[in-house]
C-alpha cells in the first residue's frame, strides 16, 4: 500500500517517491542494512576508486583500448585477499563500459548445465563475474574453455551411440573471475584471462582517504586523526575499515558524540575486540595457539585448526595474510612459525622464543 511521499537525499539530488512496503522498510537510512550500506559505499568510476594505482593505470588504459576499438574487454582475472575490492572493479569495468553484469560465484555453478544457461542469456559486450572461480567444478571449468576462446559451447546429449554434440553459438562477452586463492586456478583456466590484476593490501593513506569518503557517504563527521588511527588498524583492508566504521559508528550514536574523535575510537574498538595493532580475537587467537601450544612452531595448518576448531580455509585466506605481511607469522617448509614480533606484541616473556 502506497504511503505518502517522502524525500531522501541521494547525495547529489534530492529524489521524491511513494513510500512502499520495502521503503518503510529501509526508511531514510539505507545505511542501516549492512548490504546496503556495503554497496553505496562503493564507488562506481575508476576516478572514485581509491589505491592501488598501478593496478587502476593499467586497467584505464585496457578499458580506453576497448571502448576505442569497440569491443568488449578481454577475459579479466582479479586475485588477491578479501575485501580489497575485486567485486567493486568488475562492477566498475561494467559502469565504463555501458554494460550489463551477471554476478555468481564458482560453488554455485554445480553443473555444466547451469552455466549453459547462464552463458546462453548473455547479451554482446555483457559481463559475466565469477567469484571465487577457483571453486569452479573440474567439469564446469572445461565446459567453459571453448566459451572464453571462441564463444562456443559444446553439450553432449544422450549417451552411448545415440550420444550428439550440439554446438552453442555465443554472443561476445567478457568474464571477470575474482579469486582469493589464485594458486589453486588450474594453468589452462588461468592462461585464457588476456589480462590479470593481483590487488595487495592498502596503505594507511589510502585508507585514510577511503574511511573519509565513506564518512562523508554516511554522514558521520569524523576528525582526520580518528580516520588515520582507524585506517592502521583496519589491516589493509577496505571493507574491514567500512565496517569497522560503522560499528564506531553506532558507538558514537549511542554514547551521544556527535563527531568519531580518538578518544571515542578507541573506546568503540576496545569493545570489538580490536586491539591497537588492528588485530581481532581470532588473530591472537591464533597466534597465541603457535607460541602456547606449539612452543611457538613450526607446526601444520592442519594441526593447527584442527586445535583451534576452526576451518583450514578461515586461517588460510582471512587470518594468515595480514599476519604474514605484518611479520606476526612466517611460513616455513615444516609449517608456520611465530616471529620475535608475535612474542612481544602478545607480551610473551622473550626467554620463551624458540628461534
Amino acid at each position: 500500500m502506497k504511503d505518502k511521499k517522502t524525500k531522501v537525499d541521494s547525495g547529489r539530488e534530492k529524489i521524491s517517491f511513494e513510500r512502499t512496503g520495502r521503503e518503510k522498510l529501509l526508511d531514510a537510512h539505507p545505511e542501516e542494512v549492512d548490504g546496503v550500506v556495503e554497496l553505496s559505499l562503493r564507488p562506481s568510476r575508476i576516478a572514485e576508486f581509491i589505491g592501488q594505482e598501478g593496478l587502476k593505470e593499467n586497467l584505464r588504459i585496457a578499458l580506453e583500448a576497448a571502448k576505442k576499438r569497440k569491443e568488449p574487454l578481454e577475459h579479466l582475472l582479479l586475485s588477491g585477499p578479501p575485501g580489497l575490492g575485486k567485486t567493486t572493479l568488475a562492477h566498475i569495468v561494467a559502469h565504463e563500459m555501458g554494460a550489463k553484469i551477471m554476478a555468481t560465484s564458482g560453488p554455485a555453478i554445480e553443473r555444466a548445465g547451469d552455466l549453459i544457461g547462464i552463458l546462453t542469456n548473455l547479451e554482446g559486450g555483457d559481463i559475466l563475474f565469477i567469484d571465487e572461480i577457483h571453486r569452479l567444478s573440474k567439469v564446469v571449468e572445461e565446459f567453459i574453455y571453448p566459451a572464453m576462446e571462441d564463444c562456443k559451447i559444446d553439450f553432449v546429449v544422450d549417451k552411448g551411440p545415440y550420444a550428439k554434440t550440439i554446438k552453442f553459438a555465443l554472443k561476445r562477452f567478457t568474464l571477470i573471475g575474482a579469486t582469493t586463492r589464485q594458486g589453486l586456478l588450474s594453468s589452462p583456466l588461468r592462461d585464457r584471462f588476456g589480462v590479470s590484476f593481483h590487488l595487495d593490501f592498502y596503505e594507511a593513506e589510502d585508507l585514510r582517504m577511503i574511511i573519509e569518503r565513506s564518512a562523508r557517504l554516511l554522514s558521520i563527521p569524523i576528525e582526520r586523526e580518528a580516520a588515520s588511527e582507524l585506517a592502521r588498524r583496519s589491516r589493509g583492508t577496505p571493507r574491514i575499515a567500512n565496517k569497522l566504521l560503522r560499528r564506531v559508528r553506532d558507538y558514537a550514536q549511542v554514547k551521544s558524540h556527535d563527531t568519531i574523535t580518538p578518544d571515542v575510537l578507541d573506546k568503540a574498538l576496545a569493545g570489538q575486540g580490536i586491539d591497537q595493532a588492528g588485530l581481532d580475537h581470532l588473530d591472537r587467537k591464533v597466534l597465541g595457539a603457535v607460541i602456547e601450544i606449539y612452543g611457538g612452531g613450526p607446526v601444520g595448518i592442519e594441526s593447527l585448526a584442527a586445535t583451534l576448531n576452526e576451518e583450514i580455509d578461515t586461517i588460510v585466506d582471512v587470518v594468515e595474510p595480514f599476519l604474514l605481511k605484518s611479520g606476526y607469522l612466517k611460513r616455513t617448509s615444516r609449517g608456520r612459525e611465530a616471529t620475535p614480533q608475535a612474542y612481544r606484541h602478545l607480551q610473551v616473556p622473550q626467554s620463551r622464543l624458540s628461534f
